[in-house]
């Protein structure tokens, strides 16, 4: 176990290694200007963060992804379809109402919906679209034809938020569709979905293996979207302090509690259901429960330590930096937020636990290293086009309306696999570092822009939406240069078959 920690660090290191050294490397310009106790705060974070995702990855595979494989075939085997929708359904509304980054969300929009009431409603979101995606699977519904259906009714929806005068909760309503798939949900999820899929088998097996992902993003949408229509009043949105404390042990101290508050909820909902269901249904051996239970642990650790390093150190850089890069030269801001889109996604916990299984269950066929520079670089052009659209302060439905007309449009040609994991990939990429680093960046720069904070909602909100489209479109381009490479080898091929001299043509009689 030892040995496999110690490769999970170094793939972590590699991972956040990019991102620190360029935040470091323009310290030493005079685009930005961070103190020694920011820098100091932000390399030791980047070392916790290091550790953490270390840890979250084994704890990913020893325990969540196994848990997810196993209510997912177990129930299946049972037969008892009506318990696992039901399961699933009180799974997605319970870990998403314990979702760190929901809560958050929540907070910003409370002048004018109660909280409460729109964390229950994006829970109950998620538990209805996890169980129509059951049904996708159980029924082998094409995963484009439903997407093309909810997509459509989003855009309705949203025809209807700008004509009532409320296009500023669009941002918001996209952005939730990200922050909900968290790092806790998603090996669960994804595992789940595998289970599932590879039970009840056919041709098709692994194409429906993914997209649970992708159908659980859209309930958040939705639910953002009718609160939205019903609202009443103006949204407003308090810009928070984002300066480094001056105690810093006790900043450390303080999130370390609150966040391992909040995960130990969001763990615990998922490992009490599980381990009832266990009792009940699934009946796993003494060894497999042992396993498990380390796997739990790893992965809590890994989270708390994750969280706490990157609301402490990575947050007032990511504002700083944004604000600094924006008074400099506004134009510089565009081109290093496509770097640092580039960069971030690597260090996202929940992406590795997708790669992996993605080239588990295509066999290689598409492989870690190709998901992630169609990632990165569809990560990149999201920030860059974000850091466009602050810049000249347009709508963000520029983007959002061809964007998914592309992807849509791309899921009629390129394989079903590829739609799949790519709309997956959307929920995934939109991680915790993107909420706590990309965002505050985000805003650090449209404050700089528009002093009086006036465009913070519609122009820097938004960017986590965009982190989550760009990479339906760069994946899905990757299937469909997979088709045209291939079509080239056979095209070779019965080229030379036609050139080929008699004497190499065997005839039998």
């Amino acid at each position: 176990m030892l040995r496999q920690l110690r490769g999970k660090i170094i793939e972590a290191l590699i991972s956040v290694l990019p991102v620190t050294l360029i935040v470091i490397l323009l310290n030493l310009t005079p685009l930005v200007d961070f103190s020694a106790k920011e820098i100091g705060v932000f390399c030791f974070s980047a070392f916790l963060l290091l550790i953490g995702i270390g840890l979250f990855n084994l704890g990913a595979d020893l325990a969540m992804t196994p848990m997810g494989k196993y209510v997912g075939e177990g129930l299946t085997r049972s037969g008892k379809l009506m318990i696992l929708l039901i399961v699933c359904f009180a799974m997605g509304v319970l870990i998403t109402v314990a979702e760190p980054d929901l809560t958050v969300l929540a907070s910003q929009v409370s002048n004018i919906i109660n909280a409460t009431t729109l964390i229950l409603f994006v829970g109950v979101g998620v538990g209805i679209f996890l169980v129509i995606a059951l049904f996708k699977i159980v029924f082998k519904v094409p995963l484009s034809s439903l997407l093309m259906l909810f997509y459509f009714l989003l855009f309705a929806l949203t025809s209807i938020l700008i004509i009532e005068g409320k296009g500023e909760m669009l941002a918001l309503a996209f952005d939730s569709g990200g922050v909900t798939t968290g790092p806790i949900t998603v090996p669960f999820i994804m595992a789940l979905g595998v289970g599932i899929a590879m039970t009840i088998g056919g041709r098709n097996a692994s194409e429906n293996s993914f997209g649970l992902i992708a159908l659980c993003s859209v309930g958040p949408i939705l639910a953002v979207m009718i609160l939205g229509i019903c609202s009443k009043g103006n949204l407003t949105y308090a810009i928070p302090d984002y300066t480094i404390a001056d105690n810093v042990m006790l900043a450390f101290i303080t999130t370390f509690g609150t966040v391992t508050k909040e995960v130990l909820l969001a763990l615990g909902l998922i490992v009490v259901f599980f381990f009832i269901i266990n009792f009940i249904f699934l009946k796993i051996s003494m060894k497999r429960i042992k396993q498990i239970l380390f796997g739990i642990l790893f992965t809590f650790l890994g989270l708390v330590i994750f969280l706490t390093s990157v609301n402490v150190g990575f947050m007032p850089i990511g504002y700083k930096m944004g604000s600094d890069l924006a008074k400099y030269n506004s134009n510089l801001l565009i081109v290093v937020g496509f770097v640092l889109g580039l960069v971030v996604v690597l260090a996202e916990p929940a992406v590795h636990v997708l790669n992996k299984q993605v080239e588990e269950i295509t066999s290689g066929g598409v492989s870690k290293k190709s998901m992630l520079i169609a990632l990165a670089v569809g990560v990149g052009i999201s920030v860059c086009l974000s850091m466009i659209r602050i810049k000249y302060d347009f709508s963000l439905l520029y983007y959002l309306l061809p964007g998914y007309f592309v992807s849509l449009g791309l899921s009629l040609f390129v394989p079903k696999m590829y739609t799949a994991i790519a709309f997956d990939s959307g929920g995934v990429a939109s991680g915790p570092l993107t909420s706590t680093f990309i965002l505050p960046f985000a805003i650090g720069a449209c404050v700089a822009i528009y002093p009086d904070g006036s465009k913070v909602l519609t122009d820097a909100f938004g960017i986590v939406a965009m982190v989550a489209m760009t990479p339906l479109i760069t994946i899905q381009c990757l299937g469909f240069s997979s088709i045209v490479k291939r079509a080239a080898r056979e095209k070779r091929a019965m080229r030379r078959l036609m050139t080929a001299e008699d004497k190499q043509i065997i005839e039998f009689m």
